[in-house]
């Protein structure tokens, strides 16, 4: 059975947390991964694209010309598809793009994405954050020594609500609920950062 560190606000390790094997290690299942991202991205798509027809666009009514003896092709509207300002076939109308996958792939590809990130030592477990934050500052310290860089999803599960505040301000940091969190979320950003109730939400959500 593996073990995942667990970080103080000093950046070192303070203790632990079993990591179940059914759960954590072996090769990540990158079919339900496909599965989940693709779906999450048709649910987040407006659908509001939009064309007219030949028969929406306006004008066209009379006849060019007449249909023999003028030696051009024969034309029943300038507002053909043929003609420049005509109509458009088969373009795209708005829609509804969204669907749904079956709650037991959504949960798999949660825990297929958090084992990515565990494999690739991109999952990094802080305690829980008790004491208040007054200034920015003191929060991004946290984070340095934590030598968190790039983008950065954090579930601070269990943390004081001042946390939400002073990491409004940080550059590519993201703060989400552990049960608000999906696949495409964690895969979308390089570096997760947890705190120890929520990576322990996060197990009930993904042994459930």
């Amino acid at each position: 059975m593996g073990k995942l560190s667990i970080f103080n606000t000093d950046g070192k390790e303070s203790d632990n947390i079993d990591l179940p094997e059914n759960v954590f290690g072996g090769r990540v299942n990158t079919h339900v991964l496909h599965q989940a991202v693709v779906m999450y991205n048709a649910n987040t798509r407006q659908g509001m694209a939009s064309t007219k027809e030949r028969g929406a666009v306006s004008g066209g009514g009379k006849k060019p010309w007449r249909q023999k003896g003028t030696g051009r092709a024969r034309a029943g509207s300038s507002r053909s598809p043929l003609w420049a300002g005509g109509g458009v076939v088969f373009g795209p109308h708005p829609r509804d793009y969204s669907y749904q996958i079956p709650r037991k792939v959504k949960i798999a590809a949660l825990r297929e994405s958090l084992n990515s990130k565990l494999q690739e030592k991109d999952l990094v477990c802080l305690d829980d954050l008790k004491k208040p934050f007054n200034k920015t500052k003191e929060f991004a310290a946290i984070l340095k020594l934590l030598k968190l860089k790039g983008k950065v999803l954090a579930l601070l599960d269990g943390s004081d609500p001042s946390v939400e505040r002073v990491s409004r301000n940080l550059p590519f940091f993201n703060l989400m609920r552990s049960q608000d969190v999906n696949a495409s979320d964690i895969l979308r950003n390089k570096k997760i950062l947890v705190t120890k109730t929520a990576f322990k939400n996060l197990l009930k959500r993904i042994t459930e």
